[in-house]
């Protein structure tokens, strides 16, 4: 690849060498005011002598040539945030901006806020709209999967309000879950799969088992009431449990339930993002007699409780992800997919490019 001479005459004419841009995987270039030429003598590779000699920024849409330092590189690949009920802002979170991501699969949720948090480039979801508008049996989880896919998310870091179904998790302990059961009638809504493409992904263990050991490590440096693992039981909604439903998850050693989560992770997990959940609890359901039965005025009041705590662990984790994917379920759909690809529908094909990219 092609280097600067030490006066760094050579670097003009380098703007014409197509192959050379092409090597370094450059995709645009967009000028620049103010940057300050680099002292001679320097050898650089191209994209560096743009950025320090022409006044020129390189971006770079894929890997990158193996001619290029890591170091000159900030990660491409970006954190999601999903808040719950309760969360719809980070603090520190900068450079904030609403984008609007348009899906084959319908409308999301609302915006994504993207902008920068922890030193990291971060996509942000409030789960249910600002101001609380869509109903759990509502959420088209593919639409929001997608379109953090295609913003660049990588990882995806869940906060959910949900009730205890065990005496010894308390209103405002987090639960990071490692499992979840299905009380759900909606799968066919928890999957990219389907016209006319075939998938199966090993759905075994459903958390992103790397990125939950980030929030477990983080959420008992702060102190935090944090347990690890549990079962999260996935229900419809809206409504909270009958008593009936309530006492027969506790019975069956279930841990924690909500209405959101296992369409996320099933999403996510065909999608390659590694996902995690930070279960809030804020009541006991109501299998609990001694206790209130939930009320959307408890969850609320507990949910402002720790929201500080769980900010702050996010926070904490975000710059201890790694700055590439390269977790096992980031290769998800390596072997998940029947569907000979001579066979895959042109539309369906399109309709998927975020997901199946690599596989193209």
């Amino acid at each position: 690849m092609s280097k600067t001479s030490r006066g760094g005459s050579d670097v003009n004419s380098s703007l014409n060498n197509l192959a050379c841009l092409r090597d370094a995987n450059v995709l645009w270039l967009v000028p620049l005011s103010g940057t300050q030429p680099r002292s001679g003598g320097d050898r650089l590779p191209l994209h560096i002598a743009l950025l320090s000699h022409c006044k020129f920024a390189a971006r770079f849409y894929s890997r990158p040539s193996p001619h290029l330092s890591g170091q000159y590189f900030m990660s491409k690949y970006k954190v999601g945030i999903i808040g719950g009920s309760g969360l719809y802002h980070i603090e520190g979170f900068t450079n904030q901006k609403w984008v609007k991501v348009k899906t084959p699969f319908g409308a999301t949720s609302d915006d994504f806020l993207t902008g920068q948090l922890a030193g990291r480039d971060v996509v942000f979801l409030p789960r249910h709209g600002r101001g609380h508008r869509v109903m759990p049996s509502e959420l088209n989880h593919r639409a929001n999967i997608w379109a953090m896919k295609k913003l660049g998310v990588a990882w995806i870091i869940s906060v959910s309000a949900v009730g205890s179904l065990q005496v010894k998790y308390k209103p405002c302990d987090i639960v990071l879950p490692d499992q979840f059961f299905d009380r759900t009638k909606r799968s066919f809504e928890h999957t990219f799969f389907g016209r006319g493409i075939v998938g199966h992904i090993a759905f075994a263990d459903p958390i992103c088992e790397e990125l939950r050991q980030l929030l477990l490590k983080n959420g008992r440096k702060l102190k935090a009431r944090i347990h690890d693992g549990g079962t999260y039981v996935n229900m419809e909604g809206p409504a909270f449990s009958t008593r009936a439903e309530s006492m027969t998850n506790h019975k069956a050693g279930y841990d924690v339930i909500g209405m959101t989560n296992l369409g996320e992770a099933k999403c996510s997990r065909e999608a390659e993002i590694g996902y995690a959940t930070m279960a809030m609890i804020t009541d006991y359901d109501c299998w609990k007699v001694d206790e209130a039965h939930v009320t959307v005025e408890m969850v609320i009041n507990n949910l402002k409780k720790n929201a500080e705590q769980a900010k702050a662990i996010v926070a904490a984790t975000i710059p201890q992800i790694p700055q590439e994917p390269s977790w096992s379920c980031h290769d998800a759909l390596r072997n998940a997919i029947m569907t000979d690809k001579a066979c895959w529908p042109t539309k369906t094909k399109k309709e998927l490019e975020p997901i199946l990219a690599k596989y193209l």
